[in-house]
């Protein structure tokens, strides 16, 4: 169950002239989240990331490309906007205990907020997380538990055990406000496009709420009145050993099994069973796009090729999205001159052992 949001009345005060006045956040999008307006929200500055055009270097590929950086956000990853809404609401509705299983970068954003926000958190991880993500979340006050397994693993301890211990469920849309946080990634794309959206999007997707919550913006922007009906291309970015939404596309499914065996280096991939697989299935053909699965080794390549020609040292998700251009254009699926949007989910530097 998505949030609804009453579009009228945050259309009274919200508007493209009003926004030109408030602060460089996700919170400048107040009236469209949930979290009352009286109400304190839990934030760190999160939202309001750079939207850069790639270099020449890139521009040879033919695509007018854009690369939208969400290391720059408290704790270096885009996970933060979703735990900023969905940790100002836990609070305000009485949680005291929160629980969330992460490959990572949604452990360390969920620490962090919870820590501003003075309630616990108590996060899960496979224990092959990268070593920087398991020492941040310890840092930040969490209590870390680690599990020989997958994050579906991590999820599924949760489940069992948060009844007893009192634990409100952060998982991903195990809640609905996660998606609300992220949703922001739509409405800042469109303002920093002066409401014209791009013709594609690239978008590396594990649990997919970003991709999700875009689609969602974009259906309330038009409400609002501030974009027309044109979508962009939404292209779901996989690993190649780990690629359930990949495969359940390609075969015309309109939900993606568990895929076997999951297994790379980008740890935000790594997530076998999406639990809005059919959302994102269903957005993925909407919008006449597309899944694509990249390997390991490709990523690992692109990562310093990105690194040397952008001066962005991309975390492997987004190195996928660069690899993914390059597959999409030989094969035709993108087209000169179209503009394009790379999202880069989180910083390099937290993946230092790969």
């Amino acid at each position: 169950m998505l949030a609804k949001v009453d579009l009228a009345a945050a259309g009274r005060t919200l508007t493209p002239e009003t926004l030109k006045r408030r602060e460089k956040s996700l919170w400048r999008y107040r009236e469209v989240l949930p979290l009352p307006g009286d109400i304190e929200a839990v934030s760190l500055g999160e939202g309001g990331t750079p939207l850069s055009r790639a270099s020449s270097s890139y521009r040879t590929t033919g695509v007018d490309l854009w690369i939208k950086d969400e290391s720059l956000n408290p704790t270096q990853s885009f996970k933060a906007r979703g735990m900023s809404v969905a940790v100002s609401m836990a609070k305000h509705l009485g949680a005291t205990k929160l629980a969330v299983p992460s490959a990572g970068n949604a452990g360390g954003a969920l620490a962090a907020y919870a820590a501003r926000a003075g309630v616990e958190a108590h996060i899960f991880m496979p224990r092959d997380t990268p070593r920087a993500n398991i020492i941040e979340c310890r840092e930040l006050g969490a209590h870390v538990t680690l599990i020989d397994g997958l994050i579906t693993d991590c999820g599924a301890e949760i489940a069992r055990r948060k009844a007893k211990e009192g634990w409100f469920d952060m998982s991903t849309l195990k809640e609905p406000y996660r998606v609300e946080g992220k949703k922001t990634l739509g409405y800042e794309l469109a303002e920093q496009f002066d409401w014209q959206l791009p013709d594609i999007v690239l978008y590396p997707t594990g649990g997919g709420t970003g991709l999700i919550g875009m689609w969602k913006a974009f259906d309330e922007m038009e409400a609002l009145g501030w974009i027309g009906q044109k979508r962009p291309r939404m292209f779901a970015v996989q690993a190649a050993g780990c690629a359930p939404i990949v495969r359940a596309f390609e075969a015309k499914e309109k939900t993606a099994a568990e895929f076997p065996n999951a297994h790379t280096i980008a740890s935000g991939l790594r997530v076998p069973r999406a639990i809005g697989d059919f959302l994102i299935l269903k957005i993925l053909r909407q919008s006449n796009g597309g899944a694509i699965a990249v390997d390991d080794e490709e990523m690992i390549r692109t990562i310093r090729e990105v690194g040397s020609k952008e001066g962005l040292f991309v975390c492997p998700e987004g190195a996928a999205c660069f690899a993914a251009l390059e597959s999409l254009r030989s094969t035709g699926k993108i087209a000169s001159g179209e503009r394009v949007v790379i999202f880069n989910t989180a910083s390099g530097i937290k993946y230092l052992e790969d």
